[in-house]
């Protein structure tokens, strides 16, 4: 009778804390917190507030995808992290005080008595 190994568990609370892995082996940075579908009973994400500042532009925090994992065990393994994670150009607003002031809005007419 062939033995048949279980698959390892591992509670959400012991994923903080784990260090994360892209899948060419370059570390990414440690799980500080969880984002999870309530509602689905599952986890949607891993935040790592300090990833390496090589992987993502500035080292701002990010969410990487759970779908985006391999395997968990001592170490978090990632099956898919882009070559590098760069916050979008975006052109740069006006000041609020700087637009225009069209004009003033016309007064509602007082309630007759």
């Amino acid at each position: 009778m062939p033995s048949e190994i279980a698959p390892m568990l591992v509670e959400t609370t012991e994923l903080v804390g784990r260090q994360v892995y892209t899948p060419d082996g370059r570390l990414l940075g440690e799980v500080d917190n969880l984002v999870v579908d309530v509602d689905g009973s599952k986890i949607d994400g891993l935040y790592v507030s300090e990833p390496s500042g090589l992987l993502v532009e500035e080292s701002r925090p990010i969410n990487i995808p759970y779908r985006w994992v391999s395997a968990v065990n001592d170490v978090v393994l990632l099956r898919f992290f882009p070559k590098r994670v760069s916050m979008k150009k975006t052109a740069p607003r006006a000041p609020a005080s700087a637009a225009p002031a069209g004009p003033a809005p016309a007064a509602a007419p007082a309630p007759a008595r």
